[in-house]
């Protein structure tokens, strides 16, 4: 039988909610949404930027939104600057729970088939709306390298 004086009662109760703090830290991580809209080079400084996100703190919740000019790394045979091709490190942060989500309003406009898109991006209706979506419902922080 457990004692249930005032003090054990006020001591499990401090115990309780230190524990359920931590679990609360535990699942804390900053959501960050990464909008890009300004092809290659913007793609590129972003691809950079997320392994080094990544690496200073692996539990970020990390999605890359993209319309316009923006989609194009995530089209198959994309290439940077230096002819390197955008599939492996796309598929590298993938597999690192980056996701990347494609707008479909700029594949209608480009007359870009989906098909072409890599696997591991999902297209959504209007990347603006995705964007603006991620932050004032789901609480993502912008960035826009």
């Amino acid at each position: 039988m457990f004692p249930t004086t005032p003090r054990f009662k006020l001591a499990l109760t401090g115990v309780l909610l230190s524990a359920a703090m931590l679990a609360q830290a535990a699942t804390d991580a900053v959501k960050v949404v990464y909008h890009l809209s300004e092809g290659i080079p913007q793609a590129s400084r972003a691809i950079n930027n997320i392994r080094n996100h990544i690496a200073a703190d692996p539990t970020a919740k990390i999605v890359v939104v993209t319309h316009g000019l923006g989609i194009d790394f995530l089209l198959d045979g994309a290439t940077n600057q230096m002819e390197q091709p955008f599939a492996g490190a796309v598929s590298d942060l993938a597999g690192k729970g980056v996701e990347f989500r494609v707008c479909n309003n700029t594949l209608n406009s480009r007359k870009i088939d989906a098909s072409r898109v890599l696997m591991e991006a999902k297209v959504v209706p209007s990347g603006v709306a995705e964007t603006a979506r991620l932050q004032a419902k789901e609480g993502f922080v912008y960035l826009r390298p």
